[in-house]
């Protein structure tokens, strides 16, 4: 049976244990086996920095097994993914996992700006910094769209996706 890493900020919810628990029984009826980070076992009774550790090796180690990662790249407290996530996907894809991403909108990324967050400098628009804002026609990063196949929808989209394909 294949396995499915699931990535995303879910695991901050309050309810992240039954969403985890939702998202892995998904993949059930669907063929998979789900692997859920937060059902690493992890000690929680030392140093904050030896916790961080063993969850990043946990979860790199899940990524490991996995046959397919499957996250979800919506906005997480700003414009962009979850910073994990970001780096989940991309070592995934450096393994050479089948790697996809859904999110509530495939909008372009430079329509995430409202008029007062993008101003207009020659062709192309920059922030309040003066940064330049992505703009090739993908609602993230180019470098995530580009490693990602993206869905849009919900974690049980993908799912249909991956086992019609």
């Amino acid at each position: 049976m294949k396995k499915i890493y699931i990535a995303g900020p879910d695991v901050f919810e309050k309810d992240s244990i039954e969403i985890g628990k939702r998202l892995v029984e998904l993949c059930r009826q669907y063929g998979y086996e789900g692997l859920y980070p937060l059902d690493n076992i992890v000690d929680f009774d030392q140093e904050k920095h030896k916790i961080a550790q063993d969850i990043f090796e946990a979860n790199a180690a899940m990524i490991q097994k996995a046959d397919i990662v499957i996250a979800n790249l919506n906005a997480f407290r700003g414009k962009e993914a979850d910073s994990g996530t970001v780096w989940e996907c991309g070592y995934a894809y450096g393994l050479g996992k089948k790697v996809y991403g859904y999110m509530d909108s495939l909008q372009d990324y430079i329509e995430n700006f409202s008029e007062d967050e993008k101003f207009a400098e020659g062709n192309h628009f920059v922030d309040d910094k003066g940064r330049l804002i992505e703009d090739f026609a993908y609602p993230i990063n180019l470098m995530l769209a580009c490693s990602v196949k993206l869905v849009r929808g919900d974690f049980e989209d993908v799912l249909k996706q991956v086992a019609g394909e």
